[in-house]
């Protein structure tokens, strides 16, 4: 019989595989909780209406796994946060009190074609604060993601930050009589143009109704790259994350849109220097979310990072760390049938003193074990065969080091501890 494949654009995590995705997790827990932002999540179902006003039309007619209920209402697999975050805080809105600083990390689907650096399945990272508007609360929120950047190893040299307001492009195209009605098409068209070659992206352009003098003078905005200077938002925004530490990471680039209708100020994409991938992380400031979910009015600034390009960032840049899947301290072989009781204790025996103690179930050759512990980057084998059970001892194995040592029955949690501790066992 075949073996049964994995749905398309979906991913299987084996032991190596997850040890990386626990350490992504782990180091985004670290640099979220650094700037006193609290975990939450919000359902993996959600209520197609949901994403259906404010998201956009591609992400909902073309991206979003869709399906109907057995009482016929349309669900949706998450393909995004955002709008599930206003929708919690529109639940709970007179009862919350603002500043809102919160994380997740957790499964997200859309229906794309799978690529490198795109699955259908995904793992994201979400960070927002709610409540204050000013341009320093889109800066902190900036500067957690270069933190991170900067606490894997990801210089500026390697990834940059660029910033566009949308109210200063929504000013370019007032300028140039591209009426509100038209805005979104436009700026759903400026988030493709590094999708499209040239001659197709003007084609485009045509089509959805810009003349040519219109495109003439977007064409001008997108090369503008002293723009920002004209926006006290802007202004601020670099200010601040030079407060903070981190403007090395960024700069103005008045082509950064994003695609989603809900975002109404500040904006920002993380892009790789060798630029074999279209964003790294995103987000911006979106100030009608929670109101047009039924809440309170009150702002809000986010930003997103999916799993999939980062690891390859991360692998192009030879920044992942090494790994070791196998969680265990020690192994505890088996001699003989006869001491198998004996070891199955003595590993018991360790996990009580909080130590990781995985147990050889066969009595296999020694070598053998010795082998299955050095593949998985297990350091200690501890060994209680006739010799040890007469002495009243443990024989531990440091394969890293070769050596060998042999305390008491009672002393060997206290030596391993010590030994994985690096400190003298004396």
């Amino acid at each position: 019989m075949a073996v049964i494949p994995a749905v398309k654009g979906t991913r299987d995590f084996y032991p190596e595989d997850m040890a990386l995705r626990t350490w992504l997790y782990a180091t985004i827990r670290r640099v979220s909780e650094s700037f006193g932002y609290q975990e939450y999540d919000a359902p993996f179902l959600e209520r197609l209406e949901l994403y259906a006003a404010k998201s956009g039309e591609e992400l909902v007619k073309e991206q979003t796994f869709v399906f109907p209920d057995r009482s016929g209402d349309f669900i949706a697999l998450r393909p995004e946060l955002t709008l599930g975050l206003a929708r919690m805080v529109a639940g709970k809105s007179k009862s919350l009190t603002p500043p809102l600083r919160w994380w997740s990390f957790g499964p997200f689907w859309r229906y794309e074609r799978p690529q490198k650096g795109r699955t259908r399945e995904f793992f994201q990272w979400n960070v927002d604060l709610m409540g204050p508007q000013s341009p320093e609360a889109d800066a902190e929120v900036a500067a957690v993601s270069a933190t991170f950047l900067r606490q894997v190893g990801l210089g500026p040299e390697a990834v940059r930050i660029l910033v566009n307001d949308r109210r200063l492009a929504e000013a370019g195209l007032d300028a140039m009589g591209i009426p509100s009605a038209q805005r979104s098409t436009v700026f759903r068209l400026i988030d493709r143009r590094e999708k499209l070659p040239p001659g197709a992206w003007e084609a485009q352009a045509h089509e959805v109704g810009l003349e040519a003098a219109q495109f003439s003078g977007l064409q001008r905005l997108l090369a503008d790259t002293q723009a920002w200077k004209r926006s006290p938002e802007l202004v601020t925004f670099f200010d601040a994350v030079e407060t903070l530490g981190v403007a090395d990471y960024f700069a103005y680039d008045p082509a950064i849109i994003r695609g989603l209708d809900y975002y109404t100020g500040i904006v920002f994409e993380a892009r790789d220097a060798a630029g074999e991938h279209r964003a790294v992380l995103g987000g911006g400031r979106y100030d009608n979310l929670v109101g047009e979910v039924g809440g309170d009015p009150i702002g809000g600034t986010g930003f997103a990072m999916g799993d999939v390009v980062i690891g390859l960032v991360l692998a192009g840049h030879r920044a992942l760390p090494e790994l070791r899947p196998s969680p265990s301290q020690v192994l505890v072989a088996t001699f003989d049938a006869a001491t198998r009781s004996e070891a199955m204790r003595l590993a018991a025996d360790l996990r009580a003193a909080e130590i990781n103690a995985e147990w050889y179930p066969e009595a296999d050759k020694l070598q053998r074990q010795y082998k299955y512990a050095d593949r998985r980057r297990i350091r200690f084998v501890a060994l209680v065969g006739p010799d040890e059970v007469a002495a009243g001892t443990v024989s531990i194995k440091d394969l890293t080091r070769g050596t060998q040592a042999a305390p008491r029955r009672q002393d060997a949690a206290a030596y391993l501890r010590a030994a994985i501790e690096g400190r003298s066992a004396a």
